[in-house]
């Protein structure tokens, strides 16, 4: 999810897959001590594990594989490329296994979210914050180049789908390239900060918007989201969610991140990430209707900078994947992955 700065910062392959090593029993219980103190209960059908990275970090990984009877059903000559879930700030991979990972298991992909460092499960770096776009960009590519045989799709949300694009900007394809950052069969951008940052989500929210400004960056940079239903409600979800569902989430929020996923002046001072060639990689650009955080003018950015119309989904909010309404963008990508290289 997209954190707007403070006053002082104001996506038909069936994979091949060498399945990373789990380091945890079967059902799904961490064998080791719990980093976030409101664990996520996993569903039917999920594992966690653990890839270690060069560093000798290691990233959770929650992967729920494509149903059997999805698998046996479809024609042996179509194939589905695995699907790699990133998150935003203030979320970690329990935020895609709670609808999308049995949704598109459903469908037969196999699935794959990860926590970034710092978040989630995953361990932390000794820095003050998790990373930069280049270092989340390198354990993804890590963590793709040691596990699977044939491009996979990433998606992000908000912070995310930033990671996503520099991921993306700087895997050109040629060998060198590839070797660093292994080719993709398609990428989606979910709700994703725009390519030149969040800065100018925020002059317009200063300039068009001032009240809704103060909230957001109350309820984002001074995290007052977390203490305040209300706040929450607003700034991730629509407002027919329940209740009970929101303070769900609010906790787990407050769990997700012991550290910030980047420092956010010297982030935007390495902006915008680098263009690439037209038609290097098949994106789908997908924004939410009631999105408090990315406007449209935000959406379509992102849409020009990848010469592709962005998608705006009716009647969700930023975190469309747990909204109540979660279906319709999960809809509208499953549309897409089944066009993909078609």
């Amino acid at each position: 999810m997209a954190v707007l700065p403070s006053i002082h910062s104001i996506s038909f392959f069936a994979p091949k897959i060498r399945t990373p090593k789990p380091i945890c029993k079967a059902n799904a219980e961490l064998i080791r001590p719990q980093k976030m103190r409101v664990p996520f209960k996993l569903k039917d059908e999920q594992i966690r594990i653990f890839h270690q990275l060069p560093s000798g970090l290691q990233m959770e990984v929650i992967v729920q594989k494509g149903s059997a009877k999805a698998v046996q059903s479809r024609p042996a000559t179509v194939e589905r490329p695995p699907l790699i879930f990133l998150h935003g700030s203030y979320h970690a991979a329990w935020t895609w296994a709670e609808h999308w990972l049995p949704f598109f298991s459903a469908s037969g992909f196999d699935c794959y979210a990860i926590s970034l460092l710092g978040q989630g499960e995953s361990d932390a770096p000794s820095a003050s914050v998790a990373g930069t776009l280049e270092t989340h960009a390198s354990d993804i590519a890590d963590f793709i180049h040691r596990s699977f045989s044939i491009p996979p799709v990433l998606l992000g949300h908000s912070f995310g789908g930033l990671i996503v694009q520099y991921y993306i900007a700087n895997s050109k394809h040629s060998d060198f390239s590839e070797r660093l950052f292994p080719r993709l069969t398609g990428a989606v951008l979910i709700c994703s900060v725009p390519p030149s940052g969040n800065s100018g989500l925020v002059r317009r929210y200063l300039f068009t918007k001032p009240i809704a400004a103060f909230k957001v960056t109350l309820s984002l940079a001074a995290k007052a989201f977390q203490t305040s239903l209300p706040l929450c409600k607003e700034t991730f979800f629509s407002a027919t969610m329940e209740d009970h569902l929101v303070l769900r989430y609010q906790e787990l929020m407050k769990e997700s991140s012991r550290m910030p996923l980047f420092d956010l002046r010297k982030l935007n001072a390495s902006l915008p990430v680098p263009s690439l060639p037209k038609s290097c990689i098949e994106v789908l650009v997908l924004g939410a209707s009631d999105d408090f955080i990315v406007d449209a003018e935000g959406l379509n950015e992102t849409g020009r900078f990848y010469s592709v119309t962005p998608i705006c989904v009716q009647g969700v909010a930023h975190d469309m994947m747990l909204d109540c309404s979660w279906q319709k963008g999960a809809e509208a990508i499953l549309t897409w992955l089944n066009c993909l290289g078609s």
